[in-house]
């Protein structure tokens, strides 16, 4: 969430969230994470701490818990709901498996400092309907979609030269099915 970033020019662990912007448009969830993340690196610093941070976007996968969450939610109802026009958003999409690796791999890793941004995958939501549709084509998706937004590239470039890699687009969002038609989120 941040408007001054250049436009074509991937985002990476230097691109912060503008908390203003996020405070002046109310979006309190990135706002709220933007602070406590700069609190905790300046905490870190004036009490001789190393603080490394791995920052996820929208986080898909199995879900352990039987109800759903907000990404467990966005995703049921894109298989549920039917829009006759659903906003084609662009999103930027990681596992929850990969995450729980980059937080293993940097907190095992000496030499890991600073931020990482943890993504793997920049889809339209059309393309996330398109694989679902292939694998599940029984489900009640939307019917058309808006034009799509202008994708923002994000870069996990720093954290995979720490050794990390991520899975497919492809079994995160079938994983993720399978773990909601288990926990009766499909019903």
């Amino acid at each position: 969430m941040n408007p001054a970033w250049p436009s074509g020019r991937p985002m990476d662990e230097s691109c912060w969230s503008d908390a203003e912007y996020c405070r002046a448009t109310e979006n309190w969830y990135c706002a709220s994470k933007t602070e406590a993340e700069s609190k905790a690196f300046e905490f870190g610093k004036a009490n001789g701490l190393d603080v490394v941070s791995a920052c996820p976007n929208l986080i898909f996968g199995p879900i352990l818990q039987p109800t759903a969450n907000a990404s467990s939610l966005l995703l049921a109802k894109l298989l549920k709901e039917g829009h006759d026009l659903e906003d084609n958003r662009h999103h930027r999409i990681v596992d929850v498996r990969d995450v729980a690796e980059a937080l293993v791999l940097v907190y095992e890793k000496p030499e890991a400092q600073g931020r990482y941004i943890c993504t793997s995958h920049s889809v339209h939501v059309k393309d996330i309907v398109d694989i679902l549709k292939d694998e599940y084509p029984s489900y009640n998706y939307p019917k058309n979609f808006t034009d799509g937004q202008q994708k923002k590239e994000m870069s996990s470039e720093k954290l995979q030269r720490l050794g990390w890699s991520y899975r497919s687009l492809q079994e995160t969002l079938v994983d993720s099915v399978e773990s909601y038609k288990k926990a009766g989120l499909l019903d």
